[in-house]
């Protein structure tokens, strides 16, 4: 039996445009169910892939990626309302917009 060398490791770009046909919030893991950085999310009763991510994880993500222009904020700061942080590390709407159009 022949051995082979081992396979070069694909470059990001690459690994990127396989992935075109996932919700970009797949690449930060889910806070919710727990699934890891491009995993798909999980009913945690069922344990049963979901076909898109948790509103967590889509928070998560819009908090990692995109500028909140309703309060100002930078990308990794949690969105706030009078000085105070959103409940349940939720974001604003135009946030979510804002991350939707940067992926596109």
């Amino acid at each position: 039996m022949t051995r082979r060398p081992p396979a070069a490791p694909m470059p990001e770009s690459l690994r990127h445009f396989m992935r075109a046909g996932h919700h970009p919030a797949r690449a930060v893991p889910c806070t919710h169910c727990g699934a890891a950085a491009h995993k798909p999310c999980r009913v945690p009763s069922r344990d049963v892939p979901m076909s898109h991510p948790h509103e967590q994880r889509t928070a998560a993500w819009a908090q990692q990626t995109a500028c909140c222009p309703e309060c100002q904020v930078e990308p990794t700061i949690p969105c706030h309302l009078n000085g105070r942080p959103l409940d349940a590390g939720r974001v604003h709407p135009r946030r979510h917009q804002e991350a939707e159009e940067t992926a596109a």
